[in-house]
């Protein structure tokens, strides 16, 4: 949840997600093997009120995303959930579902004038149509710029989110789409909040020797390779080149984030957080960690007619 100034700056548009994260190793095309029994099935279901959609594999694997927010609140894959929600979440069609996999745009955390970590995660989306060539396996969500939306960011924009479930794994893609004829700049991440059997038995490789921020103590410094993440932990790191690894006791992920994102965040409230927050339970803390695909410190520009995209994958690790 790192919120520091820094100096804005621009990058090109990116290549689309499917060959950005081909170079971290990422989704390739199933074979004949890995599509007997693994082609998903979709339902429609309200999700504390909320309207959802679910797709469900044969081995009981599922990925559930409600309309508001175009939210990931759950993910089960080998009979567990992999994903933390608090049941402290408050489902009034208004709020920020607190968990999950929020979609924090145009804006990531307080980094500038609009409403925290941006406005589109308290906004409905709408389910889009499959389009030829669609997977399957995979729900695509939109959300374009409107009257509300302009009064507040004056960009014309379409954002995408496609929640792709295969076999032990989940990818989230965020595309962002410039209709207009001005060139406008974002921030923001796949908040990724990461459920966990026990805080104090849970550590996080693949950060070592990137740059390291604590927002915390305002510090810089080079990141260890193996990471406890208890207490109160807000930290920023330049993206790594290679998959991370939650290691859990009870079975851990491995976690890709694109070339789209520049950063990873990662962050843990701590006992004192979840004291603060009335949307978290007190012990929230020892069962959750945040391993974000972000995009903090630089903006990413976006010219007209162009488009940016960026995924997260998440990936079951054997116990």
């Amino acid at each position: 949840m790192a919120n520091s100034g820094r100096e804005s700056g621009a990058v090109g548009t990116l290549p689309d997600a499917a060959k950005q994260v081909a170079g971290h190793g990422l989704p390739r095309a199933p074979d004949d093997a890995d599509r007997q029994g693994s082609l998903a099935t979709r339902s429609e279901e309200l999700f504390h009120g909320q309207p959802c959609h679910r797709l469900t594999l044969a081995n009981g694997d599922s990925v559930l995303v409600a309309q508001h927010g175009a939210h990931v609140v759950s993910w089960v894959s080998g009979g567990r959930e992999r994903l933390f929600l608090s049941p402290n979440t408050v489902w009034d069609g208004r709020a920020a579902i607190r968990g999950g996999i929020p979609v924090c745009f145009p804006q990531f955390n307080q980094r500038g004038d609009l409403p925290k970590h941006g406005f589109v995660r308290n906004r409905p989306w709408a389910l889009l149509a499959a389009e030829a060539g669609d997977s399957p396996n995979t729900l695509r969500f939109g959300f374009s710029a409107n009257d509300s939306t302009r009064a507040i960011w004056p960009a014309e924009f379409e954002a995408r989110l496609h929640v792709d479930l295969q076999p032990g794994q989940l990818c989230v893609t965020l595309e962002v789409r410039n209709l207009g004829t001005q060139v406008f700049s974002f921030t923001g991440a796949l908040h990724s909040y990461l459920a966990v059997s026990d805080m104090a038995q849970v550590r996080l490789t693949g950060l070592g020797g990137q740059k390291e921020w604590d927002a915390l103590a305002d510090t810089h410094q080079t990141a260890l390779e193996n990471l406890q993440c208890t207490g109160p932990f807000d930290r920023v790191y330049g993206a790594p080149h290679a998959p991370m690894h939650l290691h859990d006791p009870q079975g851990g992920l491995e976690i890709s984030n694109s070339e789209g994102w520049a950063d990873c965040v990662v962050w843990n409230p701590g006992a004192a957080g979840c004291a603060g927050m009335a949307d978290m339970t007190p012990d929230a803390f020892t069962h959750m960690l945040c391993v974000e695909a972000a995009q903090v410190f630089q903006p990413t520009t976006v010219a007209p007619g162009a488009q940016w995209s960026g995924s997260q994958v998440l990936r079951v690790m054997a116990a």
